[in-house]
């Protein structure tokens, strides 16, 4: 009875903001709202999560909530604007795994390649639309709304997040993707600061971070080790994972993208950005790549970089002395603790301050060791002989 009154509940709720955000007829705003009802109490009721939270009717409530936005922001766009929106946002997630066989394309055969994918993914994601929304197999979206509620869903089909091997899981799109293009995208070395900034020649500015040029080191080398190579890319996984985790989704694109060294105009076009959105987006990537490598994963960062405490932070016996030096007596308390091995929650009870606090102040040491690091040999002597 408790869950017929909830749906009951939200499907109104869905139906008067449908009748007031839209011109559709009622009867078309009366069948959207219970088909984005029924989907968001059937994820409800299929997640042991959600079910184990003691929350199911919020959920359910924001659940539907979030689809009904997106439905509206298609909707708004029009029936011409917002399939193209839908493309350029596909586009730019399955951009580095579309590749022809063994060739060098160009940028612009490679757009045919995703043109001629995502038709394909299209038929699918109609059907897959048909068979959770419970319609006939005949079905196809006639008015505006109906294509805002079809584009809106495959938006969200495509982000599907599908469980792989050992924990790991991959967006369904991508894996279609990758499907398509009959093999696993071609391994090269991944510059994160060239993915951060661009190429010299289009950008007119240079982000020469300290921090920045070790992961930036390491991703040009060529390694001949399997292990360092697989490392490396869980690395870049885990990054991928991480801004998706904070709803970082455009910089995720965006990253997917710069990963191909593509010019900064043609990432603009492909993300539907202008000059000024593109910075602003490539500004807000560069504080979360910082926070990833110094904050959410520093282990598996510095591991990969052979940088981890074991070997100084990878710093040299006359740099981590200088290192030391510039340590105030907390951070070098700090340092300790963590060279004994002891967990965030050991080392705040410790120093009788809160975990968020202890990785504030670990963010600060690692900040300064990558400065050092990243120092000129002779700039360290000079300072170390004063």
């Amino acid at each position: 009875m408790g869950e017929i009154c909830q749906s009951e509940t939200i499907y109104q709720r869905l139906f008067n903001e449908l009748k007031q955000s839209t011109r559709a007829s009622e009867q078309n705003c009366r069948d959207v709202a219970q088909r984005l009802t029924s989907e968001a109490i059937r994820i409800c009721t299929e997640s042991r999560r959600i079910q184990a939270s003691g929350e199911v009717e919020t959920w359910a409530m924001t659940l539907a909530q979030h689809r009904l936005q997106q439905c509206l922001h298609y909707y708004r766009l029009g029936s011409r604007q917002a399939p193209v929106e839908l493309h350029s946002t596909l586009s730019a997630i399955v951009y580095r795994y579309i590749t022809p066989p063994q060739v060098q394309s160009s940028y612009q055969a490679r757009l045919e390649l995703i043109r001629d994918f995502l038709q394909s993914f299209y038929v699918e994601t109609l059907s897959a639309f048909r068979k959770e929304a419970q319609l006939p197999a005949t079905y196809r979206p006639q008015t505006i709304l109906e294509l805002a509620e079809y584009l809106a869903f495959t938006e969200r089909y495509g982000k599907r997040r599908i469980p792989l091997s050992r924990g790991r899981s991959q967006q369904l799109v991508i894996l279609r993707a990758q499907t398509f293009s009959q093999q696993q995208p071609k391994e090269t070395f991944v510059d994160l600061d060239q993915a951060a900034e661009g190429s010299s020649q289009d950008s007119d500015q240079t982000w020469n971070d300290s921090a920045m040029q070790q992961v930036r080191n390491a991703m040009a080398s060529e390694s001949t080790e399997p292990e360092l190579d697989s490392l490396r890319q869980t690395v870049v996984e885990e990054l991928m994972t991480y801004l998706e985790e904070h709803n970082q989704q455009d910089c995720a694109d965006y990253f997917a993208l710069r990963l191909q060294d593509l010019p900064t105009r043609d990432i603009e076009e492909i993300l539907g950005l202008t000059p000024r959105q593109r910075d602003y987006l490539q500004q807000r990537f560069k504080y979360h790549l910082l926070r990833f490598a110094f904050g959410h994963r520093w282990e598996l960062v510095h591991q990969w970089l052979e940088a981890d405490l074991e070997k100084d932070l990878g710093l040299t016996p006359q740099q981590w002395q200088l290192f030391q030096e510039q340590l105030s007596p907390e951070q070098l308390h700090l340092l300790r603790l963590k060279q004994e091995g002891l967990s965030e929650q050991e080392i705040a009870q410790t120093l009788n301050c809160k975990v968020t606090q202890v990785q504030k102040r670990w963010f600060k040491v690692l900040e300064l060791s990558w400065e050092i690091r990243n120092s000129s040999v002779s700039g360290a002597g000079a300072s170390s002989d004063e």
